[in-house]
């Protein structure tokens, strides 16, 4: 997390996996030994660094960002030059040794700030998409975003062999630009050492979340927090010039307030100049339920609503800090709108209706 892959700095946007599997008897894939779970992360080029468990999932701190375990779903999120795609082998294959049939499959990743670094299969989402049918039916690869903002699209793959039987929300929210006092707390030569999950207010976005964090040298930061079923995590890449950080919330409800207080929340701890967010709902969720007003301070200049095979449907939103915002509200174009990419990726964009 700390340490620049590329000539330039550190990409800090995650490629995230989610492999669901058809529930039998038994621990499921909780079941996996730790050389199991080595072996599946070794492709990517990642380790442990931290590990939290509780009853209903193990959640592991990564050199690079987080692996979750549930009974029957696996979550693998990677940041810089990892190649998260090469540990689908190994998943399948443990997997199958547990008598798992795959259900479902969704990956997603924003834009990259260092494309260009990125190995094979992530050289574009047309590769990944590629590779990713080399190993799963029925899988549909999507774009969200505007043209006029292309260094700000989300990038979607879903292939369902069944409907997903779960039922809920996952928030992805990715921050550029940090405002440089609260970015400057990831640093260990800041004084914070062992304390950047409290100076920073992360530890009061959910307080009723278990947290297992870890501070990288000379600067860096990885949080898992798990409560039931239901996770967050927490990544920051705080240098200047690519500062980053990413905040996942998956299997809480929304609340009657929808995701206004939440997103205000991680919004406090680092001040970001641009932030997206991207919200699945599975299991036939209705995005509909968190369209309910605007996030202060900011402007959205992105809406797109994709819905997914299997049920549930991604809408994905960027927002602009109000002061920069005017350059780009005089060239975005937020009415609908139907266009296709090169992998024949489908993105639909909406005005901004507001996300809470």
């Amino acid at each position: 997390m700390a340490i620049s892959d590329s000539a330039i700095g550190f990409d800090g946007y995650e490629k995230r996996l989610e492999i669901t599997f058809s529930e039998t008897n038994g621990a499921g894939l909780r079941a996996l030994t730790r050389a199991q779970i080595d072996s599946i992360l070794e492709p990517a080029c990642c380790t442990i660094v931290s590990h939290l468990s509780n009853a209903e999932l193990d959640s592991y701190v990564l050199s690079e960002s987080s692996l979750f375990i549930h009974h029957f779903k696996i979550i693998m999120k990677t940041c810089g030059t990892t190649k998260l795609l090469h540990s689908i082998p190994e998943i399948l294959k443990h997997a199958e040794s547990l008598s798992l049939a795959t259900r479902s499959v969704r990956y997603s990743r924003g834009t990259f700030i260092f494309e260009n670094s990125q190995p094979a299969p992530h050289r574009s989402f047309t590769e990944e998409v590629e590779f990713l049918n080399s190993f799963f039916e029925n899988g549909s690869g999507y774009l969200l975003g505007d043209p006029v903002f292309s260094n700000r699209n989300w990038h979607v793959y879903v292939a369902a062999v069944g409907r997903d039987p779960t039922v809920g929300v996952n928030l992805e929210m990715c921050m550029t630009g940090l405002n440089r006092e609260k970015a400057a707390v990831f640093f260990k030569s800041s004084g914070s050492d062992g304390k950047m999950t409290k100076t920073s207010g992360i530890n009061e976005i959910i307080p009723s979340h278990e947290i297992c964090d870890f501070e990288f040298e000379p600067c860096g930061y990885s949080m898992n927090a798990i409560e039931g079923a239901a996770y967050s995590t927490v990544h920051v890449t705080p240098e200047d010039g690519f500062s980053y950080a990413s905040y996942e919330l998956m299997g809480l409800g929304l609340g009657p307030n929808g995701l206004g207080p939440l997103v205000g929340k991680v919004l406090r701890c680092f001040g970001p100049e641009e932030f997206s967010v991207a919200v699945t709902c599975m299991g036939g969720g209705a995005f509909e339920e968190v369209l309910s007003g605007e996030v202060e301070g900011y402007t959205c200049v992105i809406g797109a609503a994709q819905p997914l095979p299997g049920g549930g449907c991604v809408v994905y939103w960027c927002f602009t800090a109000k002061e920069r915002a005017e350059t780009a509200r005089a060239t975005a174009k937020l009415d609908l709108q139907c266009w296709k990419e090169e992998e024949a990726s489908v993105m639909m964009a909406f005005p901004c209706l507001g996300l809470f």
